[in-house]
């Protein structure tokens, strides 16, 4: 089968487009025809081996995919060796996809639909007409954290930089969009809020920009850590300006969720659902030949895309 496969770590100059042999099967596994591969920031992380948890060479990157399994479809978690043309999968694992919902909707609820729903609810324990903030507004999961939270009642600000993502934010129901280059960030989100502090905030971005966010919060508000795109380290945090300002500072990793029904296969069939009504919007961005799995790698890291990210492993 055809696969991207890394011998060494490093950035997207590192992927191979390489055959190689079908996976092996363990007790319980399917094998599964993929037919559509899922990108996602965390892979740009694999590759680089600064994921959060250790990766061992050689590698076939990518953690979601959707394929047929005797005759259906179903999404699947792979943990490792998403980006190939076939994927070893535990059977009781395997998530049926509704008719309504075609191959990239299904694959943006895998790690981002089911992370957005998790750190707004799960760990962000969002309340009908809070402010939150939502960093990465036209990302993969800021494109669906602000739909639901305008789903359970929150007012929405949007973070993002180009004009077209600003426009995206907004069509998707941000009640406000704020410029990611703000000098001042801290006073821009406060501002955006009609001059008081906000109540929640997902931040993925890491550096100045969870530094100046924090100072956002009002009392009792939460901000949730889910990623450091900028590959910057916020700021050390000393535990007495938490406790001065009644602030929480929360982190989530998805890879907690695995395993646990209610947590992911009920949560995505949750999401499907909202699909299926015309209440979710997923925007599906640019697909990639899975030979140009390092361009789309590029893009990602340039901060070009929006929405999910697609490999069409035919290709």
């Amino acid at each position: 089968m055809k696969a991207i496969q890394i011998t060494e770590f490093g950035g997207p100059e590192v992927m191979r487009y390489v055959e190689i042999a079908d996976p092996v099967l363990r007790d319980g596994d399917v094998l599964l025809d993929v037919t559509a591969i899922g990108i996602n920031y965390a892979d740009t992380h694999q590759t680089e081996d600064s994921y959060l948890s250790k990766q061992k060479l050689p590698l076939v990157p990518g953690i979601e995919v959707v394929g047929t399994y005797e005759g259906k479809r179903f999404l699947a978690f792979v943990g490792a060796g998403g980006y190939a043309q076939k994927a070893a999968v535990n059977k009781d694992s395997l998530i049926p996809i509704p008719h309504q919902v075609n191959d990239g909707e299904a694959l943006a609820m895998a790690v981002q639909g089911s992370t957005a729903f998790h750190i707004l609810k799960t760990v962000g324990h969002i309340k009908s007409g809070e402010c939150v903030v939502v960093h990465a507004g036209a990302g993969g999961v800021g494109s669906l954290a602000i739909q639901l939270a305008k789903l359970w009642g929150a007012r929405v600000v949007a973070v993002t930089s180009r004009d077209e993502k600003k426009k995206l934010c907004r069509e998707l129901g941000a009640d406000v969009v704020v410029d990611a280059n703000e000098e001042d960030l801290t006073k821009a989100l406060i501002a955006a809020n009609n001059g008081k502090p906000v109540d929640l905030i997902l931040e993925m971005v890491g550096g100045k920009t969870f530094d100046q966010s924090l100072y956002a919060l009002a009392p009792f508000g939460r901000m949730v850590t889910y990623g450091m795109a900028s590959r910057t380290a916020p700021t050390p945090i000393h535990s007495g300006s938490l406790m001065g300002t009644s602030r929480t500072i929360a982190g989530f990793w998805l890879a907690h969720c695995f395993g646990k029904k209610a947590l992911m296969g009920d949560v995505i069939a949750e999401l499907f659902s909202l699909i299926a009504a015309g209440k979710l919007r997923v925007i599906v961005g640019q697909t990639f030949p899975l030979s140009k799995a390092a361009d789309a790698h590029r893009a990602m890291l340039a901060r070009t895309t929006t929405g999910k990210i697609v490999l069409d492993p035919s290709a």
